[in-house]
């Protein structure tokens, strides 16, 4: 196991204390939001540390107690029987604290855009997108989070050619970023008279949402297109050109949306393209940083098949990290929290590896 870094815990004791000062000392509310966020975030790092050295002290006090002779005979034996259970806990203090220690990504507390795109399949593919949706809308509920559709493509048998929504609430992008790839499903199509399976497939993204300040989009680099939103089978939803497509030109990116309001269409469509440029440069900053993100869960290459959901067998394979659990039916009610874990595991478990390597 890696060494705990002493002066960092240090030092987030020092601040954490600083920040509690500053708070109850009644400054600014936009002063006190700032700090009572980062209040949020240290509490738990420095209750764990205050815990670990509570656990050490007494650890050192049985110790004391054991090597000293002339100590009384039922304390010494006393402190033998405990000192071991003692020992597991700091033990379990130290890994809680290595994960918690660990390199923050910056965009862990946001909220995030949430893609769906059907893939291979047809209408199949077009329903298992909308599946996926779904399920991603009642994990976030769940959560508490909340889920707001920016643009919609519908399939011609249900389901969605493209869906894009927000979701928005505290650590959105730290609990979904590994869900970016290529989601295949097998199963026997309502429409297939003969129960043969058929295998289909759905494209995840999942970008961190981005503030004005992460990305600046300059008026020249941008092109806006209005034209008339169509609704399900060409059929106009309104009679006024409300849909708009934003291109952008630096990259050749394009984004529209097709609400009925105009003004909130661009509003919807620059947030996505803020959110996508500001996603391809994290992914060019970790490229830099790591040569083979492949290896990686979190690699973030949308075109790696990361899962395959079997509906004849009843069971969820995520590919990256070798998991197979036997309860599609719960998962695709969006009970996902087993997975979703397991892959934040996973990825902690090599960041440890890493720096394991590096002391």
């Amino acid at each position: 196991m890696a060494k705990l870094p002493v002066e960092k815990m240090r030092e987030l004791e020092r601040r954490f204390g600083e920040i509690e000062a500053r708070m109850s000392a009644g400054p600014a509310a936009d002063v006190y939001v700032k700090l009572a966020s980062e209040y949020s975030e240290l509490q738990p790092v420095v209750k764990t540390i205050r815990e670990y050295e509570k656990a050490k002290a007494e650890a050192a006090d049985l110790e004391a107690i054991l090597s000293d002779k002339t100590m009384d005979r039922d304390m010494r034996e006393l402190a033998e029987a405990e000192l071991p259970d003692l020992s597991e806990r700091i033990e379990a203090l130290e890994k809680e604290m290595q994960i918690l220690l660990l390199p923050k990504d910056a965009a862990d507390e946001r909220s995030a855009i949430l893609e769906i795109r059907a893939g291979t399949g047809g209408s199949e593919a077009a329903l298992f997108a909308g599946d996926l949706f779904r399920m991603y809308e009642r994990f976030a509920s769940g959560k508490g989070w909340k889920v707001e559709v920016l643009s919609s493509s519908e399939g011609e048998a249900g389901g969605f050619k493209e869906i894009i929504a927000t979701i928005t609430g505290r650590g959105v992008f730290s609990k979904l970023k590994f869900e970016s790839g290529v989601h295949r499903v097998q199963r026997v199509p309502e429409t297939e008279a003969g129960g043969r399976i058929h295998t289909s497939a759905a494209t995840v993204a999942v970008l961190p949402e981005a503030e004005d300040i992460d990305i600046e989009i300059r008026p020249e680099d941008i092109r806006i297109d209005t034209m008339r939103a169509s609704g399900a089978g060409g059929q106009h939803v309104n009679t006024t050109d409300s849909a708009v497509r934003i291109t952008h030109l630096p990259t050749g990116l394009i984004v529209t949306s097709s609400e009925k309001s105009q003004h909130q269409n661009r509003a919807k469509a620059m947030q996505v393209l803020r959110s996508r440029l500001y996603d391809i440069e994290r992914q060019k900053a970790d490229s830099e940083r790591s040569a083979d993100r492949k290896s990686q869960v979190g690699s973030g290459d949308r075109s790696e098949r990361i899962r395959t959901y079997n509906f004849p067998q009843g069971r969820v394979t995520d590919h990256r990290i070798n998991l197979t659990l036997y309860k599609l039916d719960r998962m695709i009610e969006g009970d996902i929290d087993e997975l979703v874990d397991a892959l934040i595991a996973d990825y902690q478990a090599g960041q440890l590896a890493q720096l394991g390597e590096q002391q």
